[in-house]
């Protein structure tokens, strides 16, 4: 059976620029007609391309702020995805929203357009948080919107908060968490705070305006949170994602399981395989990798001249793909295979990573069980190092 596809539709609408956001966004916001009818020419193109292809089981949509659209709107978007793929009855189909966003009547809208997993960008409970990251809610507005999406029936739904802000006192993390769990919410998605150069926080760092919080600070909170969910029921799924059994992000997993997933809108990615992704067969050649510009403005005109707006291709190899499995899984509570790394990528981890493999076992970062490679807890600690250690090749991606 060929790898299922999942489908992503990058919103790019803000009500403002939150101080630590690199992702594609713009404000003052005008009407997204435009942008809707240039998504809708993009899906119609690659689902004459590729949606017979393999049947779509997940839905994305994210930003940016998808619930700056208004329910005709996200109809329309979601109709032109389920009458252009092969979606029979998709296993999970997630809506991004802010708390603000978050009233009755939008978030029943939303259940009744067939959207089941709603991804809460709550970052903290705390208002002096929310203020320094210049995000458009509050505390109490967050709480209510957790509330919100309990009462309209969503059965499954994530909140994400953000870990390792400078000058956070220690309380508010473990609060902030803690919290999460107290108000139900099943999945949790706990990201550590990245300083980007091309953002406000960046330039602040960069003046000196800002210290980053240490590496210690980063290893006590990851700590915390991973001791303190677990202990309440949560599966340590993946790095960053803490879930009750039944709530882990189906979505997610196309992407760490390394299968085809097709992305719209300005700066969204796309990612297929040459032949058919299967199991235990060598892949006959590679992949392909694309990406949007990041311009609304362009996105719009190419599309409205039935031009696809596509500003970088990449051909990657076994060799290339290899490396990037390795990566995705070791992310991931399964892990690596290594019986499939050998049969799909063609890479024999054990026999090229002997020493490095042995050296990192011995110094508690990973487990070699049964074929699979783990991290432990301190493995995660240093994941991108270890990571790195464990990379079988480095060839340059041919870019075209």
């Amino acid at each position: 059976m060929s790898s299922p596809l999942g489908l992503y539709v990058h919103v790019p609408y803000c009500r403002q620029r939150c101080s630590y956001c690199d992702f594609y966004f713009v404000t003052g916001q005008k009407s997204p007609a435009p942008f809707l009818a240039a998504v809708k020419e993009e899906i119609a193109h690659y689902a004459d391309r590729y949606g017979d292809k393999v049947q779509a089981d997940t839905i994305y949509i994210g930003g940016g702020t998808p619930s700056r659209l208004d329910l005709d709107e996200t109809f329309a978007l979601l109709d032109a995805l389920r009458t252009s793929f092969w979606i029979d009855e998709p296993l999970e189909v997630t809506f991004e929203v802010n708390p603000d966003d978050c009233t009755d009547d939008y978030l029943a809208g939303l259940r009744a357009l067939g959207v089941d997993r709603l991804s809460l960008g709550v970052q903290s409970f705390f208002d002096a948080d929310l203020k320094w990251m210049n995000r458009a809610h509050t505390g109490k507005q967050a709480e209510a919107a957790i509330e919100g999406i309990h009462k309209a029936g969503f059965r499954t739904f994530s909140a994400d908060l953000i870990m390792g802000l400078p000058d956070q006192p220690e309380e508010y993390w473990q609060a902030n968490v803690e919290k999460a769990v107290r108000l139900g919410v099943p999945h949790l998605s706990t990201y550590m705070l990245t300083v980007e150069e091309q953002t406000p926080l960046g330039n602040q760092v960069r003046r000196g305006l800002v210290t980053p919080a240490s590496d210690g600070t980063f290893e006590r909170r990851f700590r915390f949170t991973m001791d303190y969910l677990r202990g309440q029921g949560f599966d340590h799924y993946e790095i960053s994602s803490f879930a009750r059994p039944g709530h882990r992000a189906v979505h997610n997993h196309r992407y760490w399981d390394h299968v085809n997933y097709l992305g719209f809108g300005p700066s969204a990615h796309s990612f297929w395989w040459d032949t058919a992704l299967r199991e235990h067969t060598l892949s006959a050649g590679g992949a392909e990798r694309w990406s949007n510009l990041r311009s609304l403005t362009r996105y719009n005109a190419l599309l409205g001249n039935h031009t696809l707006p596509v500003e970088e291709r990449q051909r990657l190899t076994l060799d290339q793909l290899a490396n990037e499995h390795l990566m995705l899984r070791l992310r991931t509570e399964d892990g690596v295979d290594l019986d499939r790394l050998l049969h799909v990528y063609g890479a024999d981890l054990v026999m090229e990573k002997v020493d490095d493999l042995a050296a990192l076992e011995e110094a508690g970062m990973v487990t070699l069980r049964g074929g699979r490679l783990r991290l432990t807890d301190d493995g995660k600690m240093l994941a991108d190092a270890v990571t790195e250690r464990l990379m079988l090749r480095d060839p340059a991606p041919r870019r075209r």
